[in-house]
């Protein structure tokens, strides 16, 4: 009797040959091994590997593949037989990997969108053909070697795990049916051929030389040297938490880099990942790693830049795209720089393109850039996120800021970080030796009397909560020489060329009044003797005094804190409000030191203490991993964890530049109506796009402003801006609807 061949893929549409099944199911499970073993769960891998299409082996699946259109669920088969041969422990973990590999992790009960597991292990199944056991042979499992912090964090851990093997599976199944249908193609992917961390290493050594050749003798450029060597000597140390707390221009931002690579290669690492808050300094940071990582005039394709903005059509030759391109899938690079939002919301996810690259944040340092910024609505999920990768997932974390929350144990937050090691040297000391800004409280400031103010120093920042705030000051402020505007109202390439503006004019020396919103505080290369801000929290306040005397040219630069008179449109919003009646009492306390060490450590302190543990974890995201024992929510989770909870939509605004040349949106637009794969050309016009409330896009389509492109085609809804009266050269979009307003600087 044959014996019958079963097919995991098709070697095309209708075809009766394909890739065999047990081929398939080895090949993933040797990637998904290969990908936990540096964590010793290789075998775990293995398993969820050989599992996860043993479906296949049905009449019902080989139909399909020969075109039949009936459904067939060849996932389920694979989880109950992890719970089968497994047992409900073990089994049940790898059951929600093989159940989710196409849909996503699924809630443990009570499922919303996906059917939730239980359901489907209870439901009637399809029996595999009983030749899968002649051909694969499942491997024994050990239990994982799980540190727990405590008791209470046992549900936490689990989840995780369950995350990191579904991670390593999915990215092995997509890896081995691309590498299938590659070899049919006879082009193989551009992934890999990557450098490696030695060879980065020192090229940022010879760049780091230059630039100290180069540096003008000072006591700011020795200072920046010795910080440079002190957290490199932190190299040597064993992974874990890590803080570096340095004040903005002490050179933090390669120091970081620096010490990741040196301590990768001492520790057997594999990349690091760097997480930036705010879109508005990401592209500043790949850029500054790009340059200082570039050998000659090579590709620098191993720096991936990963945000929703991101254009790989601006890297390089083609071969550098695709790399760039598939590795942004999988974070299989180097170097990855990305957002706060994708990073934390990746590790919460449930969807499989979105966890694919969780295996790869494992093993690897992660800098988490301008650490205060974490949203407290979720700081506890976040800081158990950072504290468990260190703890069992082989990662180094470091905190990097120059207003270092107060996050420790010792400081009384609860479940805060237990070890965290300081590779500054001397923060206090650092402190007061880059301290170039001198700060004062001025009360209550009606416009009128900040504009006239304002218009008494020929180069100032004005920075406000509010974009209505921001558009009425530049309005008042229009008549005097220099004044600008700079805010999310205007498009992110409106944004670049306006900041390239505002520095040449300060280069020069000529007036500029720049009034803007917080998108300038935190990464943003600019350097104003006098800026104002308006009452925020205490480390948006310091972030704004980093725009003032930045290169220490003046003895001191001045930095003006007001509250806003009482009136429409000027209250902070209740997020920022929070944080500035927290602010405002610790200046109060400490008038003559508000940026001190001391202050910002009251601060934080009182910021987390008056909010409560409740307040820290709003959605109640670690209750639910502790209370469900195995029957994890990770689906509702999902959903529920969201950094920015403002929904917006993206309104395409065919800007054409400061001199009105430039045409790129335009003919973007043009070419969107004729292709069929629309995806590369949307994220090109993403320099376009500013980001409104859903029934602002929609009143702008009801009234002939905007028109929808190509509905069907998208995620996310794309409209284009036809009015273009609508769309200020100064201030951007315009709208008189006092709650018009965009999330500030932060972009999934």
């Amino acid at each position: 009797m044959t014996r019958p061949i079963y097919y995991a893929h098709s070697a095309s549409a209708g075809s009766a040959t394909g890739q065999r099944i047990s081929v398939h199911l080895e090949g993933t499970a040797e990637r998904a091994a290969t990908f936990l073993d540096t964590v010793g769960l290789a075998e775990w891998g293995r398993a969820a590997g050989l599992l996860h299409d043993i479906g296949k082996y049905t009449d019902q699946f080989q139909a399909r593949l020969e075109g039949s259109r009936r459904p067939f669920d060849h996932s389920t088969p694979g989880a109950r037989l992890a719970v089968d041969r497994y047992g409900n422990l073990s089994g049940k973990i790898l059951a929600f990997c093989v159940a989710g590999h196409h849909a996503g992790l699924a809630n443990g009960v009570e499922g919303e969108r996906i059917t939730a597991l239980n359901d489907r292990l209870r439901g009637a199944v399809s029996t595999p053909h009983p030749i899968w056991e002649q051909e694969i042979a499942l491997p024994a499992l050990s239990a994982p070697c799980i540190k727990l912090r405590n008791k209470d964090t046992a549900g936490f851990c689990a989840a995780f795990l369950i995350r990191m093997v579904f991670s390593a599976l999915v990215d092995a199944d997509y890896l081995d049916t691309e590498a299938y249908y590659a070899g049919i193609d006879g082009t193989p992917p551009a992934r890999g051929k990557h450098p490696g961390l030695a060879e980065l290493s020192r090229r940022l050594d010879e760049h780091l030389d230059d630039l100290q050749t180069q540096a003008e003798p000072s006591a700011v450029n020795d200072l920046r040297r010795e910080v440079l060597a002190h957290t490199r000597r932190g190299a040597a140390k064993s992974r874990g938490v890590f803080a570096l707390t340095v004040p903005t221009g002490g050179g933090k931002t390669l120091a970081s880099l620096a010490f990741a690579l040196d301590h990768a290669i001492r520790r057997g690492l594999d990349r690091v990942i760097y997480v930036v808050p705010y879109m508005s300094i990401i592209e500043q940071t790949a850029g500054v790693f790009r340059h200082a990582l570039r050998e000659n005039d090579g590709p620098v394709d191993f720096v991936i830049e990963h945000h929703s903005t991101f254009d790989e059509e601006s890297i390089g030759n083609r071969e550098s795209r695709d790399k760039l391109r598939l590795a942004m899938e999988n974070w299989d690079a180097p170097i990855i720089v990305t957002t706060a939002v994708q990073f934390f919301e990746s590790l919460f996810a449930n969807r499989p393109s979105r966890c694919r690259k969780l295996h790869n944040v494992a093993n690897s340092v992660v800098i988490l850039d301008e650490a205060q910024t974490l949203p407290l609505k979720h700081l506890r999920p976040c800081m158990a996120a950072l504290d468990e990768l260190a703890r069992n997932w082989r990662s180094s974390v470091v905190l990097c800021t120059a207003t270092q929350p107060a996050l420790r144990q010792a400081d009384g937050f609860a479940g805060g970080f237990e070890n965290i090691r300081e590779l500054a040297p001397e923060p206090e000391r650092l402190h007061e030796t880059l301290k170039r800004t001198r700060m004062r409280h001025v009360g209550v400031l009606a416009d009128a009397e900040l504009v006239d103010r304002l218009n008494e120093s020929p180069r100032v920042l004005c920075i406000v909560n509010r974009l209505r705030h921001a558009r009425e000051l530049y309005e008042q402020l229009a008549d005097a020489e220099g004044a600008c505007h700079l805010s999310t109202l205007m498009c992110a390439a409106h944004r670049r060329a306006r900041l390239d503006a505002v520095r040449q004019r300060l280069e020069d020396g000529e007036p500029v009044r720049l009034i803007a919103t917080s998108l300038v505080e935190a990464g943003v290369d600019l350097d104003f003797p006098v800026v104002w801000r308006a009452e925020a929290g205490l480390e948006s306040i310091i972030q704004a005094a980093g725009r003032c005397n930045r290169e220490g040219r003046a003895p001191w630069g001045d930095v003006f804190v007001f509250e806003p008179a009482a009136g429409e449109g000027r209250k902070p919003p209740p997020e920022i409000a929070q944080f500035a009646d927290a602010a405002r009492s610790v200046m109060r306390r400490y008038r003559d030191e508000p940026t001190s060490l001391d202050a910002v450590h009251a601060y934080f302190r009182e910021l987390y203490w008056s909010k409560g543990d409740a307040a820290l974890d709003t959605k109640q995201i670690l209750r639910q991993c502790a209370a469900r024992r195995q029957d994890f929510p990770f689906e509702t989770i999902a959903r529920e964890f969201r950094l920015i909870e403002d929904t917006q939509t993206p309104v395409v605004v065919p800007w054409r530049g400061e001199d009105g040349r430039d045409d790129v949106a335009a003919r973007l637009l043009r070419e969107l109506e004729h292709v069929s794969r629309p995806g590369r050309i949307a994220r090109k016009l993403q320099p376009y796009v500013v980001q409104v409330r859903p029934r602002q896009r929609d009143a702008l389509i009801a009234t002939g402003a905007a028109r929808v492109i190509r509905e069907a085609d998208f995620e996310r809804q794309f409209v284009e801006l036809e009015n273009l009266d609508l769309y200020d050269e100064h201030v951007g979009l315009k709208s008189d609807d006092p709650t018009f307003r965009t999330a500030e600087g932060l972009v999934c």
